[in-house]
């Protein structure tokens, strides 16, 4: 899984977050590439939920 795939299934906007946030999408990116999606969930789960209120998903359909 990638990391914008994960994103994805946490409804984050990946586009838009990682033009308003590049840095901070960078250092989560490579981050996510060295541990397992559970790990970093439990890591980042306040700070997913911030960055899911900012930049949420949109269903397109």
């Amino acid at each position: 899984m990638t990391f914008e795939e994960y994103l994805v299934t946490k409804k984050i906007d990946t586009k838009t977050f990682s033009q308003q946030e590049a840095e901070r999408f960078q250092e989560w990116e490579q981050l996510f590439s060295q541990i397992h999606p559970e790990s970093f969930t439990a890591q980042k789960k306040f700070l997913l939920n911030d960055i899911r209120r900012k930049y949420l998903l949109k269903n397109e359909g």
